[in-house]
């Protein structure tokens, strides 16, 4: 089957730093060092990576060109990605000396993804393939339509967090991934949890802490999948290569726990080298790795 993923394209500028900026701070980074990034990109690298047939339907400017190279080198298929009158965006991220990260995003062209790359591409899809979008891309709500009228699964990751997205999206998902901050905002926008959503699976991970699952399959009662411990350099990507890890697995037909136990062991590495979509394991290396 395929993963159809609506992503984002960015190149990231990544700054080593003693500490996270304060506001009115200046300060001097020790490192500088320029990855392929973006929600979308990491998750389709991701999935690709995983073990799994991934569409990127996207956008990028002239000055972007390399990234789609970069994602073909990766296995990702670039056909329905549109190169457009825009600059392509930038992420400038602060990594510290603990892992932690601030990032500043300049969206260029990945708002200004055509609509008729969008029906082109999904006019290939088929029934039972998976469409997945975030927040960092324009034309989600007419991507997630059309993908229900289509027949495919369709996910969401949540991010960055906006309630309005997450309300035009949400009668049309199957599958909802979030973080546990984005799921309180969410909590605060609409007075839900996840067994009101109407969503057959929530995920919601917790960094160091792991990831709850919620499903009707379990009448909504949480299962906890603990994080494996690693001493963390860089935490940028991990949130999305666990999602394209999962997606991935499903997509393969195993099992949902599975497919959560070898994302978590997927971000885990992930956490533990300097970089985005450039750095992501691949399947062998995850199935190889003991922390």
């Amino acid at each position: 089957m395929t993963i159809w993923n609506l992503g984002s394209i960015n190149a990231d500028f990544v700054y080593s730093v003693p500490h996270i900026p304060a506001p009115g701070e200046t300060l001097a980074s020790t490192d500088r060092q320029v990855f392929l990034g973006g929600k979308g990109t990491n998750m389709s690298v991701a999935a690709a990576r995983a073990g799994t047939h991934v569409r990127h339907i996207g956008a990028v400017g002239a000055d972007g060109r390399w990234a789609i190279d970069r994602l073909l080198e990766y296995g990702v298929d670039t056909r329905s990605i549109a190169e457009v009158a825009h600059e392509t965006a930038q992420a400038i991220i602060a990594v510290d000396s603990s892992g932690e990260n601030s990032i500043i995003l300049f969206q260029g062209a990945n708002v200004q993804v055509p609509l008729d790359a969008l029906q082109s591409a999904l006019a290939e899809a088929a029934v039972g393939d998976w469409f997945v979008c975030q927040n960092e891309t324009n034309l989600q709500a007419e991507g997630v339509r059309m993908a229900r009228e289509l027949g495919l699964k369709v996910a969401y990751a949540a991010a960055p967090f906006d309630a309005g997205a997450v309300e035009a999206l949400i009668e049309n998902l199957d599958f909802l991934i979030l973080n546990e901050i984005e799921m309180g905002q969410l909590r605060a926008s609409l007075g839900k949890e996840p067994k009101d959503l109407g969503i057959d699976t929530v995920i919601v991970t917790k960094g160091g802490d792991g990831a709850d699952l919620y499903s009707s399959s379990n009448d909504w009662e949480p299962t906890s999948f603990e994080a494996i411990p690693v001493s963390p350099i860089d935490t940028t990507g991990a949130g999305d290569t666990f999602t394209g890890y999962v997606l991935a697995g499903l997509d393969r037909g195993l099992p949902l726990d599975q497919s959560i136990h070898l994302a978590t062991k997927a971000g885990a590495l992930m956490v533990t080298r300097q970089g985005t979509a450039d750095v992501i394991p691949d399947l062998a290396e995850v199935r190889d790795f003991k922390p």
